[in-house]
């Protein structure tokens, strides 16, 4: 199957030919997982996705694949066993380029609400529950031992500190990269694919109408199952269905800031308390720092979350209580993003205190809805929600499916012999780069993104050398990630192909205009569209770091 953004009009007959068993509504990561889940039973499966794939939530978190300690205050035991260790470490395992251990520094403070003693109980059930491997189990810092991990930490009152393992991922790249392992394995997946209608016979489900967000053609695609994967878009989905009864979800906004590695130079991944109670991690990557996040009740647009003053104020209050020496202001965020959390409504609850948890809901005419749940337990999420229709096929037409094993399936770029096999496939890749004439920095990057399909990266690196307007680096990724991750416009390139404009929005800043006229090139873009998508891209450098007035 291809997964081109050249190849979109194939990828619609396809849609239209194929007997589709599933359409799946939603292309951030529990879409992806469900696609990736339900191809390997057996089922053929269309992935439809209104914006870019992972453009909502599963770009926009705060970027770990985490067991789940915050869950063990709100006592969400079920939920630390079932998705902490356990499914982090399948994560890992599968995609060890995409996702990689953190060591985490939990800081505790006279009157601060962790102690040293509920810190090590805590990490130590933690241990327990999450299974964490012996390697990664907690440990307790003195004071001492704090400080010299992390001199940036406030010492005044510092007592100690718990010292755990996150795992920090690309969410954006891990989403993508479970999508094009479930398109390598059968299913058709398009984006900038907008679902106008359900289509119905006699009551019953059966489609749905699309329009394609680039053409605004306008196409019927029928399947015995839809599946609402939409995340923050689940009730309009359910609205479309006239079925939104009983419980509806709560979005709540979540922002991060970025700051240059020079102006907030943090050697140590920190989870602190805040001055009201809340946590906020404040995480090192590749030369940058980001903090976050922020948790309040959203009302605004679904699909455009910006932060606001007030959330830019309280990030940087957050910095000042814990890092004070830094004197951080304004002036010194580089970037930022915000994104929203698509929580199921629970009366009378904080956001930060609504559970994480998804469920599953079905209508009357067959639509099948899943909401809530995180980033780590996706594989599970999607695992429970193709047991629903498997018990439906083998009821009503005695259909006979593979089993589910997408617990030892490596996703796209994976394929390196799981954690251990990567470390040498890196050393291996970054050798191999080098000798092409790419620096360490940049071999390394590459390998780290995309994993074991970097030769074709490599491929296209000698083969566009010299032969675009482009860097040779530039010019690789874009046209890999044109003919093998369907980007259309340059904010996909950007933003979800390269987290660039994130973590170097300098360098989106110098390299847009070149990539915009390649791009325009390839695509075969009106100069209608060519301004139209620079002007949404500017827009988004715009917004990184203006913030909205409260």
């Amino acid at each position: 199957m291809t997964f081109s953004s050249e190849k979109r009009i194939e990828i619609y007959e396809q849609i239209k030919q194929e007997p589709l068993d599933m359409i799946v509504i939603g292309g951030g990561i529990t879409g992806a997982g469900i696609a990736l889940d339900a191809v390997l039973r057996g089922l053929k499966v269309a992935v439809i996705e209104m914006q870019d794939f992972a453009a909502g939530t599963s770009s926009r978190s705060t970027k770990l694949v985490h067991g789940g300690l915050r869950y063990l205050k709100q006592f969400e035991v079920k939920m630390v066993a079932e998705v902490g260790g356990k499914e982090r470490e399948i994560v890992y395992e599968n995609g060890p380029h995409v996702t990689v251990p953190e060591w985490m520094m939990l800081p505790f403070y006279k009157e601060g609400s962790f102690g040293p003693l509920s810190t090590n109980v805590g990490l130590r059930v933690y241990d327990f529950l999450a299974g964490v491997k012996k390697s990664e189990r907690r440990k307790m810092l003195s004071k001492d031992e704090a400080l010299k991990r992390e001199p940036l930490l406030k010492d005044q009152d510092l007592k100690g500190a718990g010292y755990y393992v996150e795992y920090r991922t690309d969410d954006a790249r891990l989403t993508l990269e479970v999508m094009k392992k479930a398109v390598e394995k059968g299913a058709l997946a398009l984006n900038y694919a907008k679902v106008n209608e359900l289509l119905y016979e006699e009551g019953s489900l059966t489609g749905v109408q699309v329009e394609d967000q680039l053409t605004q053609e306008i196409y019927d695609i029928k399947a015995k199952y839809v599946v609402n994967a939409t995340g923050p878009w689940v009730d309009t989905i359910r609205e479309k269905d006239n079925s939104k009864k009983g419980k509806t979800l709560q979005l709540t906004k979540g922002i991060h800031l970025v700051f240059d590695g020079s102006t907030f130079p943090l050697k140590q991944a920190i989870y602190f308390d805040t001055p009201d109670g809340r946590m906020v991690f404040a995480i090192p990557r590749n030369g940058k720092t980001y903090v976050g996040t922020t948790d309040t009740v959203y009302k605004g647009n679904i699909a455009h979350p910006t932060m606001t003053e007030l959330d830019e104020e309280y990030v940087l209050k957050a910095i000042d209580f814990m890092f004070p020496r830094l004197n951080i202001t304004k002036k010194d965020v580089e970037s930022s993003w915000a994104g929203l959390r698509p929580l199921i409504h629970e009366d009378g609850k904080d956001p930060s205190e609504i559970s994480r948890k998804d469920e599953i809901f079905e209508s009357e005419s067959g639509l099948i809805s899943i909401a809530g749940g995180k980033l780590t337990g996706y594989r599970k999420m999607a695992e429970d929600v193709v047991n629903v229709i498997q018990d439906k096929m083998v009821k009503a037409e005695r259909k006979v499916f593979y089993p589910s094993d997408t617990k030892h399936v490596p996703i796209s770029g994976g394929d390196v012999g799981g954690s251990k096999g990567f470390k040498e496939f890196k050393k291996e890749q970054v050798a191999k780069g080098m000798s092409l004439g790419l620096s360490e920095v940049e071999s390394a990057l590459l390998v780290q993104r995309y994993g074991s399909n970097v030769p074709v990266v490599f491929e296209y690196y000698q083969q566009k050398k010299d032969k675009t307007d482009l860097r040779p680096v530039t010019a690789a990724t874009l046209y890999y990630s044109i003919d093998h991750e369907a980007t259309c416009k340059p904010v996909d390139f950007f933003v979800r192909r390269t987290s660039a404009l994130f973590f170097d929005i300098d360098w989106v800043k110098r390299e847009k205009e070149a990539v915009i006229a390649e791009m325009k090139k390839i695509l075969n873009w009106s100069n209608e569209q060519t301004e139209r998508y620079t002007e949404e891209l500017d827009e988004l450098l715009y917004e990184a770091v203006h913030p909205v007035k409260s």
